[in-house]
C-alpha cells in the first residue's frame, strides 16, 4: 500500500510538469490559493466520520436486533426477520435517501408532527437502515457459527434465551464476525458521499463546490481518492490491531 501511495505522488508530481494541460496548482500547497482549496477539502473529513461513526453504532445495533428474531424457533419472527432483511436489501442507497430526507417529513407531517430532517440525519438514517439489513445477515452468519451444543448447554444450567445469548453465544459470535463488521464501516464511510446530493457538506459535496469554481475535476476528484484513501487505510489499521486484541485473527 505505501508503494501505491507513493506511485500515486509520483504521478501527481509528472503531471504538474505540463502546465498546459494539468491544472494541479488548485491544491498545490505551497501557494496560498492551493493550500486554501486543500483545507476547504479536508475541512469536510470530519463531517463524514461523523455522519459514518453514527450511522454504524445505530446499524450494528439494529441489526443485532433484527437478526436475533431470525433465530427463533417461532416461524412468524422468522418471516419478520426475513422479509426486513430482503426488503431493505433490495432497495438502492440513493432512492431510500431522497425516500428519507423529502419523503419522511412528509409522514411526519400527515400524523400532526412538525419534524424536520436535515441532510446530517437524512444521511445517518438511510445509512443505518440500508446498512443493517446486511449486518443482521453477519450477526446471523455469526451466531450460527457457534456449536448448537452450546446454547444447548446453556438452557441445561437453567440460562434463558437472552441470558445465553447475552452471555455464551454473542461474546463468541463478535469475536468471529468483527472482520466483517469492519468490512462494513468502510462500506458506510464510501457510501456516506451520498450525502452530497442532499446538501451535507462533506468530503464529496466540498469537492462538487470547488469543481465548479475552479473547473478542474481531475485534480481535485483525484485529491479526494486520496481522502478517502487514507480513511480507509486507518480505519483497515485499527480493525487489524483490535481484533488482535480480541484474538479474533487466531
Amino acid at each position: 500500500m505505501k508503494k501505491i501511495c507513493l506511485s500515486l505522488f509520483a504521478l501527481l508530481g509528472l503531471c504538474s510538469c505540463s502546465s498546459d494541460i494539468w491544472g494541479w496548482y488548485v491544491i498545490n500547497p505551497t501557494t496560498p490559493s492551493g493550500w486554501i482549496n486543500i483545507k476547504f477539502l479536508v475541512s469536510g473529513m470530519g463531517n463524514t466520520i461523523l455522519i459514518s461513526v453514527t450511522a454504524a453504532v445505530i446499524s450494528i445495533s439494529l441489526g443485532l436486533i433484527v437478526a436475533l428474531p431470525g433465530q427463533s424457533s417461532k416461524r412468524a419472527w422468522r418471516i419478520v426477520n426475513r422479509v426486513y432483511v430482503e426488503l431493505i436489501r433490495s432497495i438502492p442507497l440513493l432512492p431510500m435517501l431522497f425516500w428519507v430526507f423529502y419523503g419522511l417529513p412528509i409522514i411526519f407531517k400527515s400524523m400532526g408532527l412538525n419534524i424536520p430532517i436535515d441532510p446530517f440525519w437524512g444521511a445517518v438514517i438511510t445509512l443505518a437502515i440500508s446498512d443493517s439489513a446486511f449486518t443482521a445477515e453477519i450477526y446471523r452468519s455469526g451466531i450460527q457459527s457457534i456449536a448448537r451444543g452450546q446454547a444447548e448447554a446453556a438452557q441445561t444450567i437453567g440460562l434463558s434465551y437472552a441470558q445465553s445469548m447475552r452471555y455464551i453465544i454473542l461474546p463468541q459470535a463478535i469475536r468471529r464476525i468483527l472482520p466483517p463488521l469492519a468490512n462494513q464501516f468502510i462500506y458506510i464511510v464510501k457510501m456516506s458521499a451520498f450525502a452530497s446530493v442532499i446538501g451535507m457538506q462533506e468530503l464529496t459535496r466540498r469537492a462538487n463546490e470547488l469543481v465548479v469554481t475552479e473547473y478542474r475535476p481531475l485534480e481535485l476528484y483525484s485529491l479526494l481518492i486520496l481522502e478517502y484513501l487514507v480513511l480507509v487505510l486507518i480505519i483497515s489499521a485499527g480493525v487489524r490491531w483490535l481484533e488482535r486484541r480480541m484474538g479474533s485473527d487466531e
